[in-house]
């Protein structure tokens, strides 16, 4: 997807608000895990949002995803994000980010998808980065869990 950014998507500093280009992310995420799931996906979570450069008004911003992995209903949806002066030219890398998408029927439930299998060798290397980022999230989730099991236990012993 590619976009002009126009002065309506500024903050305060003049920049196109962060929030937009989340907006634009998930808009990127939900169409590339539907065209291969087949079916509606819900946004799960979204991983390494790390905005590394302002984007300006007046700048071309382009969003390249793929799919780097998927499970049984799920899929990482891999995002580049980068911006282009139409004056001068120049191209900055702005960001990258993964999304975690899950095909769901129209009652809501998860469905399963279809396998993603990796054929070049950075398609092997996203696969590989996917399947790593999961198992951290899964122990951030187990971790996250035993704090507040933790911090309950603290709160009734005082």
């Amino acid at each position: 997807m590619t976009l002009l950014m126009t002065p309506d998507l500024a903050n305060f500093s003049g920049n196109v608000h962060g929030g937009q280009i989340l907006k634009f992310l998930d808009q990127v995420a939900y169409t590339c895990g539907t065209r291969w799931s087949q079916s509606y996906v819900v946004t799960l979570s979204v991983d390494q949002v790390v905005f590394r450069e302002p984007v300006h008004i007046g700048e071309l911003l382009t969003l390249q995803a793929s799919i780097n992995y998927t499970g049984r209903t799920s899929m990482e949806v891999g995002i580049r994000v980068t911006t282009e002066n139409l004056h001068g030219g120049q191209v900055r890398h702005t960001n990258s980010c993964y999304f975690t998408m899950v095909a769901v029927d129209e009652n809501g439930r998860p469905v399963p998808v279809r396998p993603w299998v990796p054929r070049t060798p950075t398609e092997r290397r996203r696969a590989a980065e996917a399947r790593m980022r999961r198992e951290l999230r899964l122990e951030v989730q187990r971790r996250t869990a035993q704090i507040k099991t933790d911090v309950a236990v603290e709160d009734e012993t005082g």
